[in-house]
């Protein structure tokens, strides 16, 4: 859970979960921020089961789980929650499996009330545990963040009473995202009609 700024950052794209073709607005965004050589994509869902308003991540984290998709690497889910206790393992562990990972990540934070509901991404890291005072490393080439409730006071009861339904929509909505996204990193990476192949004897021909 971190905590959102006052003021909007370069680069950054914020919709609100119920409006209008989010899901395809949060796709496309996302999409302008991953580089093109970018091919070991990882979804770092942040959060804990243990606690309504934080568990946008993990809850993201099992939708996405639940789609069929190709380029992307999910970590983070109900049954499986990255947290403040095991953050840094799992940093360690994806950066030995993966060269040169790009890291999204996925985290609930608590800003202001006319604010919630929204879901914002941006590049450049988010320091999870922020709202709750914890001292966490800085994580994620790009980050989204779901404005769950309104900071500013008790921010633990905050987030315990932070509506189920709300976090269950914004992570659908989230989920959803990452499946077009996975959609359109495929029609990215397929070759044209007008690229050869090879054909069965070894010697390259050229498509009809």
């Amino acid at each position: 859970m971190n905590l959102k700024r006052k003021f909007s950052q370069k680069n950054e794209y914020r919709y609100n979960f119920d409006e209008p073709m989010m899901e395809t607005k949060l796709s496309k965004s996302l999409l302008s921020l991953i580089p093109n050589n970018s091919i070991q994509i990882i979804i770092l869902c942040i959060g804990t089961d243990r606690s309504t308003g934080d568990s946008l991540g993990p809850m993201t984290g099992t939708f996405l789980s639940e789609f069929p998709h190709k380029h992307l690497h999910v970590y983070g889910t109900l049954d499986e929650p990255i947290h403040a206790t095991n953050l840094q393992n799992h940093l360690q562990a994806i950066h030995s499996s993966f060269d040169n990972p790009f890291i999204i990540a996925v985290d609930a934070c608590l800003g202001r009330v006319k604010s919630i509901g929204s879901v914002i991404t941006a590049p450049g890291p988010i320091q999870p545990g922020k709202a709750l005072n914890k001292d966490l490393p800085k994580v994620g080439d790009v980050h989204i963040s779901g404005v769950v409730n309104v900071s500013g006071y008790m921010e633990f009861f905050v987030l315990q009473n932070t509506r189920l339904s709300l976090v269950m929509q914004m992570a659908r909505k989230i989920s959803s995202a990452f499946y077009l996204l996975d959609h359109q990193l495929s029609e990215q990476i397929a070759p044209s009609p007008s690229t050869n192949i090879i054909a069965h004897d070894g010697q390259r021909s050229s498509s009809i």
